[in-house]
């Protein structure tokens, strides 16, 4: 049995791509990194020779660390951690055990640059329905929780990304948008190497029926439209509608990966049919 400041890949993905999702921290040595420069989902990548001076602005959070193979570094940072006050595990195995268990992975040199606070920027056009929602909630959820979304009008998306360093989404003649009957979040998924999550590829088919007006692709597309549509009713502001729909997706996804087969009919049938 693992101890208490172990954490297993299976334990580990279950919480990946929830909102309450533990902080991880890749801390790999540069020649592991090179190897296979893929990661976590959302990971950040820190280097293990300074935490003395970064541990503190992560006091208070659930933290799981992560290195090659799960021993002296991704332990020792775990336990530098917890001295300044976080709940730190060390992945089980690190990184190896993940990839060798086929859990996600996203590709890291699909990022687009970040910021000098260290977010990627994105940006797209303004008033948002479906796939202009379920891209933000990926990237957050699965590539850079701390992503920062800018929705302006449509003629000055493609000026506003280049004044503000940002990466254009979600509009025609971009590298992040339809491609052929693939929609956005269709390839994001390809791009960023989450297209295997089965979760995730189930969702992808609601996402584009309800984004594409193919609502017999799957039964659910309809009634994610419907709610899209009625949260763009709700918010006048973007930003609001983004954080609204946030836990839209959150359930979709949730019943996507574990609630698939559940059904409720009411009333219940009598004892004797």
């Amino acid at each position: 049995m693992p101890s208490p400041d172990i954490l297993t890949a299976a334990r580990l993905s279950r919480l990946v791509g929830l909102p309450g999702a533990p902080v991880i921290l890749d801390v790999r040595t540069e020649q592991d990194h090179a190897a296979d420069p893929r990661a976590l989902p959302c990971a950040l990548r820190r280097d293990h020779r300074s935490v003395a001076d970064w541990a503190p602005e992560l006091a208070g959070r659930h933290v799981a660390v992560v290195c090659q193979r799960g021993l002296k570094l991704s332990q020792g940072v775990a336990a530098w951690l917890r001295h300044h006050g976080a709940r730190a595990e060390s992945l089980d195995g690190g990184f190896e055990a993940w990839r060798e268990a086929g859990a996600p992975l996203v590709r890291t040199d699909r990022l687009p640059p970040r910021d000098a606070r260290g977010r990627t920027v994105w940006v797209t056009r303004a008033r948002p329905k479906v796939d202009r929602i379920a891209c933000p909630w990926l990237i957050r959820r699965f590539v850079d929780p701390a992503a920062v979304f800018l929705f302006v009008a449509p003629s000055e998306v493609r000026a506003a990304a280049e004044r503000f360093g940002a990466a254009p989404f979600d509009i025609e003649g971009v590298f992040w948008s339809h491609r052929g009957e693939a929609c956005t979040f269709d390839v994001m998924l390809e791009e960023f190497g989450l297209a295997g999550a089965e979760p995730l590829a189930r969702l992808a088919v609601i996402v584009r029926g309800a984004d594409t007006a193919r609502l017999d692709l799957a039964p659910e597309a309809a009634g994610l439209l419907a709610a899209s549509l009625g949260l763009s009713r709700m918010h006048r502001d973007d930003l609001e509608q983004l954080e609204a729909g946030m836990a839209l997706y959150d359930a979709f996804h949730r019943w996507a990966r574990d609630a698939t087969a559940e059904t409720h009919n009411w009333p219940a049938p009598g004892r004797g049919a």
